[in-house]
């Protein structure tokens, strides 16, 4: 097998260019099926094992891999679960996860938008606090996260810096609120072009996308939209017998009889 080349005359340490080669690599998807060894990425990228080690490190601080001591390096799959049925905040999640969670501010900002209104049971018109971000799980991108909330309540999020902090931690500090219940429909998506390079996931990589309607007092006071990356994130959900409810479409109605025959009349009758 031919060598992967590293420019030993480049500035750029020969660990940060095993890194960043099989960081590309894990994004394509090359990795899927079995992540190689040590010994294999020595002969590979021809470094020495604390290069390799080095490089390693790297993308195991980043929830890529899990590279431990005495055992193969592992593509790491979905390393962030969320129960299904209960309010949750994603920042919770990931830091329950032993990833470091934190955000790229994109837009914060106060606009008026009728079909999020609807979705909030108000006039078009109604000025909403919107808040998009890019939400990292051990600095690589997990999610993209928009959401909207009515600027009566929610303006003094305007504020806050949500760099590393859960907007729900801040709505109840700043405002007093929160939430009480909510629906969330999830469905399995294809990622825009712009969504996957946002995301920075292979073109293999499907995507969760979670609309959220939050409750707070009996109304909804937040609609949501998060696109997370299929490959880093599972639900789990636990059920039994007795609380398990089925979705069941009602039996289609039976055909209906066919007209009855007209007889013909005599004429003149």
């Amino acid at each position: 097998m031919p060598k992967r080349a590293v420019d030993r005359q480049s500035p750029v340490p020969l660990w940060s260019q095993v890194q960043d080669d099989l960081r590309r690599r894990l994004s394509e998807g090359e990795f899927d099926t079995v992540f190689p060894g040590e010994n294999a990425l020595v002969t590979d990228y021809d470094v020495s094992r604390n290069t390799v080690r080095e490089a390693l490190r790297g993308l195991r601080a980043e929830g890529l891999v899990t590279a431990e001591r005495g055992r193969a390096p592992r593509v790491r799959r979905a390393e962030i679960e969320q129960p299904v049925g209960t309010l949750y905040s994603l920042f919770a999640s990931v830091e329950a996860a032993g990833l470091t969670q934190r955000s790229d501010v994109r837009v914060l900002d106060v606009r008026a938008d009728g079909v999020v209104a609807a979705h909030l049971g108000l006039e078009e018109s109604t000025p909403l606090v919107h808040l998009e971000r890019l939400r990292r799980a051990g600095d690589a991108p997990l999610a993209v996260d928009r959401v909207w909330l009515p600027a009566t309540v929610a303006a003094p999020l305007l504020d806050a810096d949500f760099t590393h902090t859960s907007l729900y931690t801040e709505l109840a500090a700043r405002t007093g609120t929160r939430l009480e219940s909510g629906h969330e429909r999830i469905s399995a998506q294809v990622p825009t072009e712009g969504e996957r390079k946002l995301l920075e996931c292979g073109e293999d990589v499907a995507v969760f996308v979670i609309e959220r309607t939050g409750i707070a007092q009996g109304r909804p006071l937040e609609w949501r939209q998060t696109i997370v990356r299929g490959d880093r994130f599972a639900f789990d959900a636990r059920f039994s017998a007795r609380g398990l409810h089925l979705a069941v479409a009602p039996p289609a109605p039976p055909p209906s009889p066919p007209p009855a025959p007209v007889m013909p009349t005599a004429a003149g009758t």
